[in-house]
This record gives structure tokens, sequence and C-alpha cells, in this order.
């Protein structure tokens, strides 16, 4: 009787060793993403269209034809596409365009600042729009010098518009895109 006490307190001990030697399950704490992106540094750019600019030296500047460029950001899956148009006595029309193109998002766009730029030792005079809200660009610009020269640009992302969890992407390519706007140089 006394070896099977003693057998039943061994076996008693051997499994609330094993069922109490689990940690105690707890609810993760909350937290909230973190998209670290590196501090931009910018090079010049000069390519075979009649204007050259500063560009994020983490971006990869394609050429396109009609003398465009796409500026791909590989890591925030996105596009600056720039394109060029050259002004003979239709500087009228080629702004309604532009602006045409960033007023079509007021639907979904909750807010669109407009911001110009003026740069008269460049000959550099356009307007910037930051487009706030689940449009499909979030930072569309143009820029011209009234004679010769056009140039419009607009970042896209390759994912469905949602402005909460692109934000921190599309502001670190706004700051981009504003640097390349006042860097414009016409050749």
């Amino acid at each position: 009787m006394f070896k099977k006490i003693i057998i039943l307190v061994v076996f008693f001990t051997f499994f609330l060793t094993v069922v109490g030697c689990k940690k105690d399950v707890l609810p993760k704490p909350s937290s909230y993403l973190r998209l670290d992106y590196p501090e931009a540094e910018y090079i010049g750019f000069k390519g075979n269209c009649p204007f050259e600019f500063d560009v994020n030296s983490k971006a990869i500047v394609k050429e396109d034809k009609g003398c465009g460029y796409s500026i791909t950001y590989p890591k925030m899956k996105a596009t600056i596409y720039l394109t060029y148009k050259p002004v003979s006595s239709n500087i009228n029309k080629l702004l309604r365009d532009a602006q045409k193109l960033t007023y079509e998002h007021v639907i979904k766009a909750d807010d669109i600042l407009e911001q110009p730029y003026i740069n008269p030792d460049k000959k550099v005079f356009g307007m910037f729009y930051q487009v706030d809200g689940n449009a499909a660009t979030n930072s569309q610009f143009y820029a011209t010098d009234s004679i010769k020269h056009f140039v419009t640009g607009s970042v896209y992302f390759y994912t469905k518009p949602n402005f909460d969890s692109i934000m921190p992407a599309a502001s670190y390519i706004k700051n981009d895109m504003q640097r390349l706007m006042e860097t414009l140089k016409w050749k």
C-alpha cells in the first residue's frame, strides 16, 4: 500500500510538472507598423529629353518613348511618370489637360491642395498638387517655361488606393517629386 501511495505521488507530481510548466498565454501588446525609409540622397539626372532634374539615388530611372521617364521605387512599389510635351501655341490646352487630369480624382479625393511654383531664374513655372484620400495618385505636378517646354508628373502605387496604409511611402515620394520639380532645368 505504501508503495502505491509513493507511485501515485510520483505520478501526480510528474503530471503537475508537465501540465504546470507551460507559459501563460498573454495577449500581444498593441503595435504599429514601422516603415523606415533611407534618408533621400539626390543625384543630377541628364537624359535625352530637353530637361534635367535631381532624382533620388535609390530610384530607377527608365526613359520612355515620346520623351518621358518612369522613375521606379521597387521597395515602395511605386512609379513616378514624367511626360514631356513641346509648347507650340498650345499652352492653354496643355494647362487645361494637366489640371483636368488632377481634378478627375476629385471623386475619391478628400482634398486637393495646390502649391504654385515659380522660379524666374530657371524659367520654371508650375503647380504641385497633393491629393489626399483614396485617389489613384497622391501627388501630381506640371512645370513649364510657357514658351517651349511642358512637363507633367504623377505618382502611382501598384496597389489598391488606401491612403492610410501607403501614407508613409506617399509622403516620401511626394518629397522626391517636389525636389524633382524644384531642380528642373531646361536644356
